[in-house]
């Protein structure tokens, strides 16, 4: 699978791109508020295999692509979409980028593509993120990409000892639909 924006290209991740993948996924800064805290080298390459198989079943749910500078030729982050429900329609939708690439626009332009492969290709009614509310940059990619606040759920997560908010951001396709030229 590739999707191509102007400044970037998404496709499936590699082994390979352990090394580069783990600059990010190793400073606390990036991972903050990700699930999961910094990782090794050696978490960085099982998490990519646990993708690549994932995304080979028959029917495939999980979208976990690199986000790769297109004139750099190398990965500066990921995005990725996983259904949640297929009856209903419904998927999640996340990014995480290396630090130094921060405020470029590079994670609105990588999520605006999965979006559009998940309205069109995978034929989704209903996209949402799931934000923590103190991650504001997080918060704005949504908004951007025109996603609407559709609840913030007080202490139900516990993640990395500390009991946490979460913001739910939605999108609708006729949505996404009305807001293309």
């Amino acid at each position: 699978m590739r999707l191509e924006t102007p400044r970037l290209v998404l496709r499936e991740q590699l082994l390979e791109d352990a090394e580069v993948t783990n600059v990010y996924e190793r400073d606390p800064e990036v991972v903050r508020y990700q699930t999961h805290g910094p990782r090794t080298l050696e978490e960085s390459r099982a998490y990519i295999a646990d993708v690549l198989a994932e995304s080979a079943r028959t029917p495939r749910t999980l979208f976990d692509l690199a986000v790769v500078h297109r004139e750099e030729g190398c990965p500066i982050g990921r995005c990725g979409v996983r259904v949640t429900d297929v009856g209903q329609r419904e998927a999640t939708l996340w990014y995480v980028l290396d630090r130094r690439c921060w405020g470029q626009g590079f994670t609105v332009e990588a999520a605006r593509a999965l979006l559009a492969f998940g309205f069109g290709e995978l034929g989704l009614h209903r996209v949402f993120v799931d934000v923590d509310p103190r991650n504001l940059a997080s918060a704005r990619v949504a908004e951007k990409l025109g996603m609407r606040r559709e609840a913030h759920f007080v202490e139900n997560a516990l993640l990395k000892g500390e009991w946490t908010d979460s913001v739910i951001f939605g999108l609708l396709d006729r949505e996404w639909r009305a807001a293309q030229p």
